[in-house]
């Protein structure tokens, strides 16, 4: 089974010499339909709660040069094939560390609590904050509920107008010069 904890530990360090920060190490079916899974990065520039895409090809060179002589010196660090994907949280962006539950309070958001855990298991409507390590939602069915944050599997943003229009604009500096190629392209490469 893959250590996220040991990968996390590999990946942060590297997020920070870039002046990132991690924001999700996550292990998820890939997306290329290969069966291989995919080791999915999410950072983010402080300044900007995002990542341009220089930033995302840096950090992504930094992971494999520090992630790769490991595998090569024989410590299986992902089980099987993998993709590494690295990217911004994007603007529906996950909440995985206490501050993103406070920097988002007066936002909606989807809680899914641990399975296991007492009380309703999904719950949707305005964050309200964290205070020291419980989190409060103002569901739209439940009320107000307070929860450990230790019983939330879960929990991003729900896009709204509300959002949208209290997130900074996208940089899109770099998208104009990326150029896909096609299948006979790709091939030949």
């Amino acid at each position: 089974m893959t250590d996220i904890a040991r990968l996390t530990a590999l990946i942060e360090p590297e997020a920070a010499a870039l002046g990132l920060e991690l924001v999700r190490v996550k292990m998820m079916p890939s997306e290329a339909g290969d069966g291989a899974q995919a080791l999915q990065v999410m950072a983010e520039d402080p300044a900007t709660g995002q990542l341009v895409i220089d930033q995302c090809a840096e950090l992504s060179r930094r992971i494999s040069d520090r992630i790769d002589p490991l595998e090569e010196a024989g410590e299986e660090l992902v089980e099987g094939p993998y993709h590494l994907e690295v990217s911004s949280p994007g603007i529906d962006r996950p909440l995985t560390r206490p501050k993103d539950y406070a920097n988002w309070a007066g936002h909606e958001a989807r809680i899914v609590r641990d399975r296991g855990a007492e009380g309703q298991r999904v719950l949707k409507g305005v964050l309200q904050g964290i205070a020291g390590d419980q989190v409060t939602i103002e569901d739209r069915k439940a009320g107000t509920v307070t929860l450990p944050l230790a019983d939330i599997h879960t929990a991003q943003l729900v896009l709204t107008d509300a959002l949208i229009a209290a997130t900074r604009p996208l940089d899109m500096s770099g998208a104009d010069e990326i150029v896909e190629l096609n299948e006979e392209e790709k091939a030949d490469d």
